[in-house]
């Protein structure tokens, strides 16, 4: 594969805190790990999808439908660092996609715009933004914030609503890395800001790491992290 060659890793494990089982949980007769899957077959964009888990079950369902997996070692702590064992073989410069796999009406556009950037300005890390404007979500502690300066580099993200005044934006969970950065960047230690804020991506600009952010018209997806959500997303297609 060439150094621009666009590889999406959805990283998947069954031992979430909040739902257990979370990718292979059913919505209207398949897992969510498939909704995700045929989500990103829709991006133009992308050249190759794996599954990334160290769950046979997990494994199991997707070679049901047909998907790609790569088995990974049980130890990882974070979606992170699982991606990076999946794609420590591929070309240092090739893009690496991080889906997340809870992520069911991730858009395809998405997907695309977030790889077109990448390609585009040649960054190491790339990840979305769009405007926020219900109070609700702004406040909410699970729906992180980020400011960037004028050239579009993350400054901060925040589980706190930020800026205090003026337009917030939210960030979408849904990151380009090259494949060398990615590896270099799961060896670097956990850094303070990340762990007050749990987010890993604060570790990159601890370290002086730019994040490159586009912005995207409003995005629709949501993730499923709760019974509730899984809840949302039955009634959502109809199951």
């Amino acid at each position: 594969m060439n150094s621009e060659t666009a590889i999406a890793i959805i990283p998947a494990r069954y031992q979430s805190t909040r739902l257990p089982g979370k990718p292979v949980i059913k919505i209207q007769g398949k897992t969510l790990i498939e909704y995700v899957y045929r989500r990103v077959q829709k991006a133009g964009s992308i050249d190759k999808i794996l599954v990334a888990t160290d769950d046979e079950r997990i494994a199991s369902a997707v070679r049901q439908f047909g998907g790609d997996v790569v088995m990974t070692g049980t130890e990882h702590q974070s979606g992170t660092d699982r991606l990076a064992e999946a794609a420590q073989n591929l070309a240092p410069g090739a893009l690496v996609v991080n889906v997340q796999g809870d992520e069911p009406l991730i858009e395809p556009e998405v997907i695309d715009r977030a790889v077109a950037a990448a390609r585009l300005d040649g960054a190491d890390m790339v990840t979305l933004m769009t405007r926020l404007t219900d109070k609700a979500s702004i406040e909410d502690p699970n729906r992180v914030k980020v400011v960037v300066d004028r050239q579009g580099f993350a400054l901060y993200f925040s589980r706190s609503p930020i800026p205090h005044n003026g337009t917030t934006f939210l960030h979408l969970g849904l990151y380009v890395y090259r494949v060398g950065f990615l590896g270099r960047f799961t060896q670097m230690e956990r850094t303070p800001l990340e762990i007050a804020e749990r987010l890993e991506q604060l570790r990159a600009l601890w370290l002086g790491l730019p994040i490159q952010v586009s912005v995207v018209a409003e995005a629709h997806g949501r993730g499923v992290d709760t019974e509730e959500d899984a809840k949302r997303a039955r009634a959502l297609f109809g199951a």
